[in-house]
């Protein structure tokens, strides 16, 4: 469409994978740039310089643009870390513990299965559910998905208690808001990366 138009609209918030093919929202993706020497940097924040080369959030995605593809869309022999996957994996649950302590500290968030259960009873504006990928299976199935909200189960119960400035925590909740957006984007990536086989969509189903 022609400029300003609604097509241009949804073309910026949409890229396309280097290794599948696929266009996609930048949700999605994990943006890649090349450094002053070289070398492929994951760019997380989408906020280093350069020509941005955008990878499906997926460890085994990732894994196969290091065989090839990163070279051939930048048009430059370039370095690949053995770990990216791992790099990237790292720095997306740093970002997601960081979000989750802000929201924390916005009193927006609660933690421990009593709060959280009398969140979903009370019919608190959830939303997102969080429960540590190591709680215990039946703990966590006593906790439902309000409809509307997300489910991830990405981090572990010591990465959740980190963000929420305890020791280890299995089950914490996330009001709606801005910071909980945020958090499902890096959330949804996160998980991703980690293939974690645990429910992710609206309502506690998977998708």
């Amino acid at each position: 469409m022609t400029r300003g138009g609604q097509t241009q609209q949804n073309d910026q918030s949409e890229r396309k994978c280097i290794v599948t093919g696929d266009v996609q929202p930048k949700e999605g993706l994990i943006r890649f740039v090349v450094g002053p020497d070289g070398s492929v940097v994951p760019d997380v924040l989408g906020k280093l310089p350069g020509r941005g080369m955008w990878v499906t959030a997926k460890k085994s995605v990732i894994d196969q643009a290091g065989k090839g593809q990163f070279a051939r869309s930048a048009k430059q022999q370039v370095s690949v870390p053995d770990d990216l996957s791992a790099v990237v994996e790292r720095q997306l649950v740093k970002r997601v513990v960081e979000l989750i302590a802000m929201a924390r500290k916005a009193g927006t968030s609660v933690c421990g299965y009593e709060k959280v259960k009398g969140w979903l009873a009370g019919g608190e504006r959830v939303r997102v559910l969080l429960q540590a990928d190591d709680g215990s299976s039946r703990g966590k199935a006593k906790l439902w998905t309000p409809e509307g909200a997300r489910y991830f189960d990405c981090l572990s119960a010591q990465e959740l208690g980190l963000a929420f400035g305890r020791q280890s925590v299995i089950h914490g909740a996330l009001a709606t808001g801005g910071l909980s957006d945020r958090v499902v984007e890096e959330a949804a990536k996160l998980k991703g990366l980690r293939d974690t086989g645990g429910k992710m969509a609206d309502g506690g189903k998977e998708k």
